[in-house]
């Protein structure tokens, strides 16, 4: 359209200036440099006549045309679909056997039997004690157990016949359990000599050389760890306390390994720690390639709602009124041209995941809501749906 005013334009000023007036080509024709300089100021002066004229024009089409004033919108119909809403958490991978053994004896380690990165089985020899002599003394005191223990029975068999004196066996019989206790007290202090493996793990770490002295309770030995029954701890705040409970799915994710593992909760604490406000749940973690360490750091998405016919929108476009209700816009009345008017809708929201969340109340399944435009209109608008 405004091709057309700018060459109505320009022929209303050649009809106005009659028939006398000389066309370009004709002035060309002649080859008058000063003619030809007239003639180009002349044009000049009609291009500016016309450009004024023109925006006057533009202006008045502006004013009188309403649909140029319409601001432009897209929309998202509000549809239901399944939602699963995941709370997300951090926490550390432990392990109940994870243990450094002590020396409970005093000594020197006479022997190392294992080596760092060893896999090791329960009750497996792992290193010994020099026991200065005591496995001596305990195989002393098992020849005195026997004689005492012989002398008892045939005390006993003659008192049994009502020969000799109850002294007598009585003393036979003391004689004998002190011994027998003696040999099981020796033979107590003798396996504190020998170092071995409380539960099936790998030697993770050999802190006492061979060869070095030893104190009970004092020196580190080794470490032992079992990384088969692996576990994450973490502490959820208390308003969870009934959808985050045992038996929950959970997605486990490994930032450094770059992998993850889907599980359960195993366990949820009954007790609230009054200082947080939050209950510790466990986490049982697989782990067949022992690849998961020990307090490795791990991302947790539990999940704590589900809902099979969830109405979402997008986050985005929710606004907060001064009483903090929330509210979003919405059309109606579109016509063919895609016109519409703009109505604000107070709607309740439940739980929210990534960019949507989920509508409680407000809107319907189907309701056709402003996404793009949604910040610049005001209920009652008039607006233009423009589709990308």
């Amino acid at each position: 359209m405004k091709h057309i005013y700018t060459i109505a334009a320009f022929a209303f000023l050649l009809i106005s200036c009659g028939g006398k007036e000389q066309t370009v080509e004709q002035v060309l024709s002649e080859g008058n440099l000063e003619n030809i300089r007239a003639k180009r100021s002349e044009i000049e002066e009609k291009q500016v006549a016309i450009s004024k004229q023109l925006k006057l024009i533009d202006e008045k089409i502006a004013e009188l045309d309403d649909s140029k004033k319409l601001p432009l919108v897209t929309t998202v119909s509000a549809k239901t679909e399944n939602f699963v809403h995941f709370l997300e958490l951090q926490g550390s991978v432990q392990t109940k056997e994870n243990i450094v053994i002590f020396s409970e004896t005093s000594g020197i380690l006479q022997d190392v039997y294992v080596k760092e990165g060893q896999h090791v089985s329960k009750g497996q020899l792992l290193a010994k004690i020099d026991d200065g002599g005591l496995e001596q003394q305990v195989s002393q005191s098992e020849i005195q157990l026997a004689l005492t223990k012989t002398t008892f029975e045939r005390q006993k068999r003659l008192w049994d016949q009502k020969i000799g004196s109850e002294i007598q066996y009585l003393q036979a019989k003391s004689t004998f359990e002190a011994q027998e206790q003696a040999v099981n007290q020796l033979k107590t202090q003798l396996a504190k000599a020998a170092i071995t493996a409380p539960f099936s793990g790998v030697i993770d770490d050999i802190i006492t050389e061979q060869g070095s002295v030893v104190s009970p309770g004092q020196s580190q030995l080794m470490r032992i760890v079992n990384l088969k029954n692996m576990y994450i701890e973490t502490e959820v705040p208390e308003n969870y306390i009934k959808s985050v409970v045992e038996g929950k799915d959970v997605k486990v994710e490994f930032p450094i390994l770059g992998t993850s593992v889907d599980t359960k909760i195993r366990q949820a604490s009954n007790f609230i720690n009054p200082a947080n406000r939050t209950f510790k749940v466990e986490v049982a973690v697989p782990n067949k390639d022992e690849n998961i360490k020990p307090n490795l750091t791990a991302k947790l998405k539990i999940n704590d709602y589900t809902s099979e016919n969830a109405l979402l929108i997008p986050l985005s476009i929710i606004s907060e009124n001064a009483n903090g209700e929330q509210y979003i816009y919405v059309i109606s009345n579109k016509n063919d041209k895609g016109e519409a008017t703009v109505n604000r809708a107070i709607i309740e929201t439940g739980k929210s995941q990534n960019d949507v969340i989920e509508v409680l109340s407000g809107i319907e399944n189907g309701t056709e809501i402003i996404k793009e435009g949604a910040r610049s209109v005001r209920d009652g608008q008039t607006v233009k749906v423009i589709k990308y």
